[in-house]
């Protein structure tokens, strides 16, 4: 099982960047994908969500309207757009695996979880 994430970098506060998250090794479209962000020194937090088919998706409120979560089950991929950064949106952005019904906010719910990947927005 692995899950890779890419596509994060250094970007002007106001950009946009938009992140892939790779998935193999199981049957992706049976697991819903959650995106989760770790900034210095804080706690693992959740971002956002999506459902098996793509059609349900959840975000955490402070990032709704800024932040879009996607996938494409023909290629194994979700993505997460990120759009307007601020400097507090860098951190370590981290997508995860959960094979239970439903759209998870925990941490502790999730099954497998990628590398991650650095985001670091300059004010």
């Amino acid at each position: 099982v692995q899950l890779v994430e890419s596509g994060g970098g250094l970007v002007q506060a106001g950009g946009s960047l938009r992140l892939s998250c790779a998935a193999s090794g199981f049957t992706f479209d049976d697991y819903y994908i959650g995106w989760f962000r770790q900034a210095p020194a804080k706690e693992r937090e959740f971002v956002a969500a999506i459902s098996r088919s793509g059609v349900n998706t959840a975000y955490a409120n402070s990032l709704k309207g800024r932040f879009t979560i996607s996938r494409d089950n023909t290629k194994n991929t979700v993505y997460l757009q990120m759009n307007s950064l601020k400097p507090e949106d860098t951190a370590v952005y981290y997508c995860a695996a959960d094979w239970s019904y439903g759209l998870k906010y925990d941490i502790a719910e999730y099954d497998y979880w990628g590398q991650g990947t650095q985001v670091t927005v300059s004010s």
